[in-house]
């Protein structure tokens, strides 16, 4: 959006929530960098502490482009609109793209904590302040350096927390999949074993010179404490080193000074190894202690490493907490469907045991309830359908059915608008192997197409002995056309009609159903249609119209039978063959046993207009 000649961003846009995403990103990059600056100092085996200047480049070049993104975001927050709260009443609420009065609010409230985080202060210390003290002892340097990466991480590390809100708020979401979150939480507790690893290391530098210093107390006169930066090379150092015995005296086994939990680093040499070596070991540290909440750490009488030592067992106790918590709560919503199912499932079986319900009774119980997970996946499809705006629904009816609905031939005759209305109304259905969609002379509530597997449909005329006709129902095909015969019907009776087949399931079977009111609607789209085609596709693939055929050529075949033998038999006999019209018209309209008449399946009305 413009103003005034500006570009302004809508906070509920596309581009800051994809913004907050790249910036959340870039803070915890930052958040892993810093702790890295924390490694810069290290020892030597002469007992001297060395400044690694090749890594703080390196370091210090990575920590100013991260830098540029806090910059980046501060001009982004000077070009956010933001919503004006007397607006929030009603609705989403009403921008404020005034620029004066971003500039204002903005810097009346977190500007300033931005600017903070956004300062290049361990790059500003490394160059600019520690260069210049040369003639100080090497612990200042350690402690503004520390004080300097601390200083600024604790801001950097909250910042983190309103930005994921922020993220949460508007797309009601951190991450978009329950693995990704579980990763989420997962880097923040590997990052806290990340910085308590760093912190311990560099605490273990200044306990190691600490016990320099006190044996260089006993040493006398000729020890002095700037002989412990690497960067003092006189005669007398090594004169001293060579005679001197503080290297014995440091060491932990000695007893000379207490090390506490930094003992550890010292006895396998840590501070002297390669930066690699240091990091993976004190990331392992860091990850060991915390996990088991610092359990296995023995301190000495030192304060500020007893306060260490807590800060580690309460931080492992709340982030352990948290995370386990925040994953199991992530991984069980990739689950929660099939505890639902498994709970109903186990509801059903403990049901079945209490009513006694015979075994093949449950086999078919089971084989439904497993069939409509495997397509479903759980999911109740109509009422997450019902939850959207009208114009969405459709969209995706039409995504799932249409390509679905062009298979059935009945519907071949209809345009795209028709086929769209009929979409609407489809409802998916699910059927089993052995299910019985409908018994012969039950009411017929809704009409099926089929999409996949097959049916098996037959009828004994409404029980009649020595009649049975039997069919198989694919996809492409229809049962229920008794309700469609009475949908188009336009004084329909008030009861549903009667099924004169059975149909039973012969595999899984996908199809869609068309309940009677929904099919009323149809109905009247068949009725606009006014297509003699129409009344032959119904036919055709009507399992009752191809019944009444079947019946009517075998009926027709066996008088022709009849009179053939009738015509040979006279001529045998030498009598006068006539025909038998009046006979052959009065057999024409009875079934195959000649006891009762064929009925004739009613005919649907595709050509009476719908009443007003």
């Amino acid at each position: 959006m413009h103003a005034g000649g500006r570009l302004f961003f809508d906070p509920r846009g596309h581009l800051i929530h994809l913004w907050n995403k790249i910036f959340l990103s870039a803070c915890l990059l930052s958040l892993f960098v810093d702790p890295l600056f924390l490694y810069l100092t290290g020892t030597q085996r002469n007992m001297c502490i060395e400044f690694k200047y090749p890594l703080a480049l390196t370091l210090s070049m990575i920590r100013s482009l991260l830098d540029l993104f806090y910059a980046v975001h501060i001009l982004f927050r000077f070009r956010t609109a933001f919503i004006a709260p007397s607006s929030r009443v009603f609705g989403r609420g009403e921008l404020v793209i005034q620029p004066y009065k971003i500039a204002r609010r903005y810097l009346g409230r977190t500007f300033w904590f931005d600017l903070v985080t956004a300062l290049p202060l361990p790059q500003f210390v490394i160059w600019m302040v520690i260069p210049r003290l040369n003639e100080s002892p090497m612990a200042n340097r350690k402690n503004i350096l520390r004080f300097s990466i601390l200083s600024q991480y604790l801001p950097r590390l909250f910042q983190i927390f309103p930005l994921s809100r922020q993220i949460v708020m508007a797309t009601g979401v951190m991450t978009e999949t329950a693995w990704a979150g579980a990763a989420y939480n997962l880097i923040l507790y590997m990052l806290a074993s990340h910085v308590l690893g760093a912190l311990w290391y560099l605490f273990s530098v200044q306990r190691q010179e600490s016990c320099w210093r006190e044996a260089c107390l006993l040493a006398g006169p000729a020890c002095q404490t700037m002989s412990f930066d690497c960067k003092t090379v006189s005669g007398n150092r090594t004169v001293w080193y060579e005679l001197g015995n503080i290297t014995s005296l440091c060491a932990t086994s000695n007893g000379f000074y207490p090390f506490g939990i930094y003992g550890e680093a010292l006895d396998v040499k840590l501070t002297s190894s390669s930066f690699t070596q240091k990091y993976f070991y004190c990331f392992w540290w860091g990850l060991k202690n915390l996990s088991c909440l610092g359990q296995n750490l023995s301190t000495s009488l030192f304060i500020g490493e007893i306060a260490f030592a807590i800060v580690i067992g309460v931080l492992g106790l709340v982030l352990f907490g948290l995370l386990i918590g925040n994953m199991q709560s992530y991984l069980q919503a990739t689950m929660v469907r099939l505890e639902e199912w498994r709970s109903k499932r186990t509801d059903m079986e403990r049901w079945m045991h209490h009513r006694q319900i015979p075994q093949p009774l449950k086999q078919c119980v089971r084989r439904y309830h497993q069939y409509k997970w495997v397509a479903t996946r759980g999911v109740d499809e109509e009422a997450l359908l019902k939850d959207l705006p009208m114009d969405i629904r459709r969209d995706i009816k039409r995504h799932l059915c249409l390509d679905l609905v062009r298979r059935v031939p009945l519907f071949d005759e209809m345009d795209e608008r028709m086929l769209e209305a009929i979409c609407e109304r489809l409802r998916p259905a699910l059927y089993t192997r052995g299910t019985r969609l409908v018994r012969e002379l039950d009411p017929v509530d809704s009409m099926l197409f089929i999409i996949r597997g097959y049916l098996d449909s037959y009828t004994t005329q409404g029980g009649r002995s020595g009649f049975f006709n039997s069919c198989r129902i694919g996809a492409g095909e229809f049962c229920g056309e008794e309700l469609l015969t009475w949908a188009l019907d336009p004084r329909p009776a008030a009861a549903l009609p009667l099924s004169t087949r059975t149909v039973r399931a012969v595999s899984e079977v996908e199809a869609f159903a068309l309940v009677a009111d929904d099919l009323r609607f149809v109905a009247s789209q068949f009725r606009r249609l006014h297509s003699a085609r129409v009344r032959h596709r119904f036919r055709f693939y009507s399992q009752q119209w191809r019944t009444w055929a079947a019946c009517f050529i075998q009926a027709a075949w066996r008088r022709h039978k009849r009179r053939r033998a009738s015509v040979e038999i006279r001529v045998r006999e030498g009598g006068v063959v006539r025909a038998g019209g009046g006979s052959l018209r009065r057999s024409r309209r009875h079934s195959i046993d000649g006891n009762a008449p064929i009925k004739k399946p009613m005919e649907p009305d595709f050509t009476v207009e719908e009443e007003n």
